[in-house]
């Protein structure tokens, strides 16, 4: 059972400090680290640490890069990012990227981003860079109305899926939830989309049958993201965006991490999560997150309001125009501070 991170003491400028020092990093679910933080993170991996806001209790918690051995980057534009992979891989960080490709153009509901074939020919650029198993396309979320119908959507991901079939391995979706997000009904609704409205089963179902049917073209993995609903029966499984199995294939070589991932090696000299009896040697379920969620534990060291996609569904800012603030905040600076939000 996982039981916390490991602490440890930071020096700062103003000091040691007591922090935590995780073995898989996230960055991010809550902003787009790689998008419009990218020369930050770089610069906070050389001095070794971040400082973070927790946003329900406003009080900040050192993180310490001493021990991480993989970094999960969240992105919808991985363009600023591209400069710096050499040197990721310079210092021998081990990561991948979870890139959303959405099609809501026609709507306007990711207004901020570039244009979906800029995005899409990043994609590429990307996965031909790091290889297409550490490039997982995401779909998400799937949102459903009186003109976004079910068979538009189809459209929409095959149309995105017939340009990066190869240069992917896996596509995950997820359903909206506007039931379960107050604040993301009330924009969508702010935005003209009175009538979004959550999926039925049957809705999920065609949804899945249709993916199933393109499939047998693109024989990729299609994954849900958190949805409690079984759809394996129509070859979608339950997802882990932050991916052990994941990251044994791609990262066997750092002993380190697969030691903290429960993977032993057999005497045939094979990797294996799973003991003589069949069971697997260490649980990592990430409690942190929703119960249907099948991450293993990260610590995400992104902050709510600071992303500037400004996409109308997002569940992280409060209001586009403090998200917006907050950014210019930090990038007018001129100043790399310890924090997304500076002091």
């Amino acid at each position: 059972m996982f039981r916390g991170w490991q602490k440890t003491a930071i020096n700062t400028p103003a000091g040691t400090v007591e922090g935590i020092a995780p073995v898989i990093i996230s960055a991010s679910r809550a902003t787009d680290i790689p998008a419009f933080y990218a020369d930050w993170i770089m610069h906070r991996l050389g001095t070794g640490y971040i400082k973070w806001l927790n946003r329900f209790n406003g009080k900040s918690q050192y993180v310490s890069f001493e021990k991480m051995r993989a970094i999960v980057f969240w992105t919808k534009n991985a363009a600023p990012m591209m400069k710096h992979l050499h040197e990721l891989d310079t210092r021998e960080i081990n990561y991948y990227f979870t890139y959303t490709l959405n099609n809501y153009e026609k709507e306007n509901l990711e207004p901020n981003l570039p244009l979906l074939q800029q995005r899409i020919d990043t994609f590429k650029r990307l996965s031909d860079t790091i290889g297409k198993g550490r490039v997982v396309w995401r779909f998400d979320p799937l949102i459903l109305s009186s003109s976004i119908t079910v068979d538009v959507l189809l459209d929409r991901i095959y149309g995105i899926g017939q340009q990066i079939r190869t240069h992917t391995e896996k596509l995950v979706i997820s359903f909206i939830d506007i039931n379960l997000y107050k604040k993301v009904r009330n924009n969508l609704m702010s935005a003209g989309f009175e009538d979004c409205k959550e999926f039925a089963i049957e809705d999920m179902t065609k949804i899945v049958k249709g993916l199933q049917e393109i499939n047998k073209e693109w024989n990729i993995n299609i994954a849900s993201c958190a949805e409690a609903t079984d759809l394996s029966e129509f070859g979608v499984q339950h997802n882990k965006c932050i991916d052990d199995e994941l990251m044994i294939r791609q990262f066997s070589h750092d002993k380190e991490l697969m030691h903290f991932l429960g993977y032993v090696t057999p005497k045939e000299g094979l990797l294996s999560f799973i003991d003589s009896k069949g069971k697997r040697t260490k649980d990592l379920k990430d409690l942190g997150q929703r119960k249907n969620c099948g991450c293993v534990p990260s610590k995400d060291i992104g902050q709510y309001d600071t992303c500037v996609n400004g996409c109308v569904y997002c569940y992280a800012n409060t209001s586009s125009r403090i998200a917006q603030m907050n950014y210019e905040k930090h990038i007018g600076s001129g100043q790399f501070c310890e924090s997304i939000l500076c002091d």
